[in-house]
């Protein structure tokens, strides 16, 4: 039996004051779908005028709604706006989570503060909610997160061991349990503490989130895909469960799922330029021509490459040659030239038309993959006459550049290891690359200058 929805608009419109206790109302209504995110902004609208007309006292409390609902849509920055605007324990609360969500976060380049200053702010909020009465114990927990966000590691725990036994049963307690042992280098332990944590509360999106994180570093990408798509269910959506989440779904080939990703991300804060770019190449990406028989194609061919020689009739004297030489399959048939067999000791021109015969049969010939690699070879021929600095600074792994997950996975299916390998590559073959757009390769010239490097072409 489906659940029926839950109505936001008299939570919110019809009703005159909003008390904390109607969050954990709000979110379950949000958590619902698609039609209550959409009844959500309908309803700030309304709010909106209202405030237009209403008189002072109560514009206060049209913009401590509005700053919650902006909030958990995601409009974080709006959602600042308003609560500056508002007053008392909850609206101080959600400013001061309202803080710590963007100081987590890269700063833009004409932001009005730096991260430290969006977590100072964010710290004397809880302090202001916390003094005003407002649910101490989550207050502090609140509190270790952001200390824990400015590098103070000690004071962080030192708080989450005073809370240990009266919080024994709360989700957020073994979220920023996890966070700080994940800060200390401790997956292990984070992973525990952020599994206890979604025991207690199924609907932590932090903890939800960085389970995700963490499966998706192991490569674990249908686990991570699983807890990223939880999050979504889960306002407000975090900015990095989209990036991640299109990415993931980007290598699987789900363009359209990417796409939505990135424009979600996008309408939440138009500010982000990088958001944008991916909306871009993921849309690209749907129009691609893709078959999966091409796929298939190549898969068969590396079957192919791998039969055994033994799997044909072959005369005695062409199989023993063929031992002689170690050459085993049909795949080191390609890698070695005519005249090389005939070289070998009772090889003839008979055993040659022998083995001809077997690989043209396979759509194959003798020599083949040394003449692509002849071309590969010439194609990206290293410099030559390089001093002991440059060689030294082509042979950093290509993981110094500390590219994003989509560039660094990029990297990985083209199979670059080093800055050398990279450099050798133009835009254009890169670009070649599946998931790979105009957004990654930015990213990996702006990374390659910072080394004094530059892309073959460039």
């Amino acid at each position: 039996m489906t659940e029926p929805l839950i109505d936001l608009r008299a939570l919110l419109v019809e009703r005159e004051d909003f008390e904390g206790g109607m969050v954990s109302r709000l979110r379950e209504g949000l958590a619902q779908g698609g039609a209550q995110i959409r009844a959500m902004r309908e309803i700030t609208d309304i709010l909106q005028k209202r405030l237009a007309v209403a008189a002072a006292p109560q514009q206060k409390k049209i913009h401590l709604k509005l700053g919650i609902a902006f909030y958990f849509l995601g409009q974080i920055r709006t959602a600042v706006e308003h609560l500056n605007k508002a007053e008392g324990p909850l609206a101080a609360f959600y400013l001061g989570m309202a803080h710590t969500y963007i100081g987590q976060a890269k700063p833009y380049a004409d932001d009005d503060g730096d991260n430290t200053d969006h977590l100072d702010v964010a710290l004397k909020s809880f302090d202001k909610a916390e003094k005003s009465g407002y649910a101490p114990q989550l207050t502090q927990l609140q509190k270790s997160g952001v200390l824990r966000l400015q590098k103070h590691l000690s004071e962080a725990k030192a708080i989450l061991a005073k809370l240990k036994d009266a919080a024994a049963h709360n989700a957020e307690f073994y979220y920023q349990e996890g966070a700080v042992a994940e800060a200390e280098g401790d997956a292990l332990r984070a992973a525990k503490s952020y599994t206890k944590s979604v025991e207690v509360d199924p609907r932590h999106a932090g903890a939800l989130f960085r389970l995700a994180f963490l499966n998706d570093l192991q490569g674990n990408d249908h686990e991570a895909i699983g807890y990223y798509e939880k999050c979504l269910k889960y306002p407000p959506v975090g900015k990095g469960v989209l990036y991640n989440l299109g990415i993931l779904y980007e290598d699987h080939g789900q363009y359209d799922k990417a796409t939505e990703c990135f424009r979600r991300l996008h309408k939440a804060d138009p500010r982000d330029e990088r958001a944008k770019l991916f909306v871009k190449d993921a849309e690209a990406s749907q129009t691609q021509e893709y078959s999966p028989e091409d796929e298939q194609h190549s898969e068969a061919f590396q079957r192919v490459m791998e039969v055994p020689i033994t799997d044909f009739e072959l005369s005695v004297r062409s199989r023993n040659c063929l031992k002689r030489m170690n050459i085993r399959t049909l795949g080191d048939l390609t890698r070695v030239t005519e005249s090389q067999l005939l070289a070998s000791k009772n090889f003839g021109e008979t055993s040659l038309e022998e083995i001809k015969i077997i690989m043209n049969a396979k759509q194959l010939r003798i020599g083949q993959s040394l003449d692509q690699g002849q071309q590969y070879e010439f194609r990206y021929r290293p410099q030559q006459n390089l001093s002991p600095e440059e060689q030294a600074t082509l042979n950093k792994p290509v993981s110094d550049l500390n590219l994003s997950v989509r560039a660094r996975k990029c990297m990985n299916r083209l199979n670059i290891t080093t800055l050398g390998e990279l450099v050798q590559r133009t835009a254009d073959e890169l670009l070649e690359a599946k998931n790979f757009g105009m957004t990654s390769l930015t990213e990996v010239r702006e990374r390659l200058v910072s080394h004094n490097l530059k892309l073959r072409g460039d």
